[in-house]
């Protein structure tokens, strides 16, 4: 390809119009929306539920967070099989699964540690068909149209995430924790249909082994092990992981102490939700702008500038401001969430082509994990230091991550990566 081609390719900006005009994508897009708004209705009433059991604040933490630590053992142990098993029956599975267990915990009384292990149990598989799904929507779409693609499923995550929640506050509150969800078992279901309707069967040649399985040789869990092996011992992609997972994990560790911090302060009542919902509209103005109005090189130069504004006006919270100023640097912080769409091309070009599946796996199931983890030693901090410190020193570590960025990201027009080259048909 003649470099002024390959360099026009690269700097050529796509639109949402153009991404979403592809069904594939349009389908998963959809579906994972509704899927999304699912499983906060879920998470929320379900730790409802067993406190309305036990009356345990902490077995209600131990509920709301059982389904993220778990993600990450199961893309280590059975990540592989989002490349060795066709999409569309991963993706309707796992969907299918998932509605068996809201119906689960809705019409069987169970023992509190029996409901949480089911619910652990069933989020071992998780990653296997996000990985599914993230792998169809790398192969739907292509440059620029596969970071817009990325951008759209953030805020529209965002977004279900907040209907979610309300949706399942709504529904407690008119129908009771059970009915509530047997709900979010009838949106799981209705994506379940979708995919096993809607979506193509997969293609020969479209569905790879992993990297170094030999072919898809040996068992599930072995496979699993040796590829994110590969794929961890590769320091681009390891770099390329921990850029993802880092700022993120910090800032929401910094979330988890908004309660506490307004309580401290003596804020009004109601005041800690819409400081909490200052940052999920911060990321959706943030994404919306970024991939809306920036050319993919000038994303790509952005990358460390934005980390470090989702960690500098944290900071500001060692000063402990008022409502007013605490909402506008948490709004600050959200826009710079949308540094992980500079990140997204040069994350796929080092991929190997038949470990994609176990990759986008393993990178959101990493991220989940150290979600949760996060607001757990924030909160061992701040009973030393107090909240307004632990922000900000989440906030101060997560400029010093952007430091870390920029000592490798280093964003070129890229030429073809080998691996793919070698695998394309």
């Amino acid at each position: 390809m003649p470099p002024t081609t390959e360099n026009a390719q690269v700097s050529h900006r796509a639109t949402y119009r153009e991404v979403l005009a592809e069904p594939r994508f349009r389908l998963l897009f959809s579906t994972r929306a509704v899927a999304i708004t699912a499983d906060a209705l879920r998470i929320t009433t379900f730790s409802v539920l067993v406190y309305s059991s036990t009356g345990s604040a902490l077995l209600s933490a131990v509920a709301f967070g059982i389904g993220f630590v778990p993600q990450l053992f199961g893309s280590l142990l059975l990540g592989s099989l989002a490349d060795r098993l066709p999409p569309r029956a991963l993706i309707t599975g796992g969907y299918a699964l998932t509605c068996a267990t809201a119906l689960l915990l809705a019409l069987v009384r169970m023992p509190v540690a029996a409901s949480l292990g089911v619910v652990a149990l069933v989020s071992l598989v998780t990653p296997v068909f996000h990985g599914a799904s993230s792998r169809l929507v790398a192969q739907s779409l292509e440059g620029d149209a596969y970071v817009l693609g990325r951008s759209l499923n953030n805020i529209a995550g965002a977004g279900a995430q907040l209907f979610g929640l309300a949706l399942g506050g709504a529904a407690v509150a008119a129908l009771g924790p059970r009915r509530a969800l047997a709900v979010s078992a009838v949106l799981y279901l209705g994506c379940a249909l979708a995919i096993r309707i809607r979506l193509p069967r997969s293609q020969p040649g479209e569905s790879g082994g992993t990297p170094g399985s030999a072919g898809g040789d040996g068992g599930a869990v072995r496979a699993s092990l040796r590829g994110a092996g590969l794929l961890l011992r590769g320091r681009t992609v390891r770099r390329l992981m921990l850029a993802q997972w880092l700022p993120v994990a910090l800032v929401a560790g910094a979330e988890g102490l908004i309660v506490a911090y307004a309580g401290e302060r003596r804020f009004g009542p109601g005041w800690y939700a819409v400081l909490m919902g200052c940052l999920p509209v911060g990321m959706l103005v943030g994404d919306l702008l970024v991939g809306r109005f920036l050319r993919p090189p000038t994303r790509e130069r952005l990358v460390v500038p934005l980390v470090a504004l989702a960690g500098l006006p944290l900071i500001g919270f060692a000063a402990e401001p008022g409502v007013g100023v605490s909402s506008c640097l948490l709004l600050l912080s959200g826009l710079g969430y949308a540094y992980g769409l500079g990140l997204q091309r040069p994350f796929l070009d080092a991929l190997p082509q038949d470990g994609r599946g176990q990759a986008f796996g393993l990178v959101g199931s990493g991220s989940m994990t150290l979600q949760g983890v996060g607001p757990v030693c924030l909160g061992v901090v701040a009973a030393v230091i107090g909240t307004g410190g632990a922000i900000a020193l989440a906030g101060g570590a997560a400029v010093v991550t952007a430091g870390w960025i920029l000592t490798w990201h280093r964003p070129a027009s890229p030429a073809p990566a080998p691996n793919r080259v070698a695998s394309s048909e």
